[in-house]
C-alpha cells in the first residue's frame, strides 16, 4: 500500500477531546459524545468528521500502550463563534503527510503496524511532530468491513 504524499493547508477545527491510551482507548467515549451535538457547530466546512491525535515529542520513542495522548472529534470550520459550550477550537496546522487510504474495520490496527514498522523505515521521510488524523468521510461506515477512511500521518523529509 503506497500512500500519497500531500501538502495540507492549515485548518481550523471544533470539537471535543479526550485524554486516552492504546490500553485504555477511549474512543467510543469521545465519539458518543461528540456526535449528538455535532449540529451545534456552525460556520462548517464540508461534510467530513475528522479524528486527530496528538502526540508528546517523545510518544514513538519508545512503545508503550500505557502512553496517554489526546484524541479529538472535530468538524472543520471557516468561524469559530460560536463556540459550542463544552467545544474547542483546534488549529490543525499545514504541512507535508503521506496521506493512506484504507478499506476495512476501524478496529483492525494493522495498518498502522504497517505504516509506522514497515513503509515509514523504508521511505525516504521521518515522522514530523505534528498531529495524525484520519478523515472520516461519506465512505465511513462505523464497525463495517467496506467502511473507508484516509489516513494522513504528518511527515519530513529525512
Amino acid at each position: 500500500m503506497k500512500p500519497e504524499i500531500k501538502t495540507l493547508t492549515a485548518k481550523t477545527l471544533i470539537g471535543k477531546r479526550i485524554t486516552m491510551s492504546l490500553a485504555n482507548n477511549k474512543t467510543s467515549e469521545l465519539w458518543k459524545s461528540f456526535m449528538p451535538r455535532r449540529n451545534e457547530i456552525k460556520n462548517v466546512i464540508g461534510t467530513d468528521l475528522f479524528s486527530i491525535q496528538t502526540y508528546s515529542p517523545d510518544y514513538f520513542k519508545v512503545f508503550n500502550p500505557n502512553n496517554e495522548f489526546e484524541k479529538w472529534a472535530l468538524l472543520e470550520v471557516s468561524d469559530t463563534t460560536p463556540l459550542p459550550e463544552g467545544m474547542e477550537t483546534f488549529n490543525l496546522p499545514g504541512g507535508l503527510y503521506a496521506v493512506f487510504f484504507y478499506k476495512g474495520l476501524n478496529t483492525d490496527f494493522s495498518i498502522f503496524n504497517y505504516i509506522f514498522s514497515e513503509w515509514l523505515p523504508k521511505s525516504e521521510y521521518n515522522l514530523d511532530l505534528r498531529p495524525h488524523f484520519e478523515v472520516l468521510g461519506s465512505k465511513y461506515k462505523n464497525n463495517d468491513p467496506e467502511s473507508e477512511e484516509e489516513i494522513w500521518i504528518p511527515i519530513k523529509n529525512k
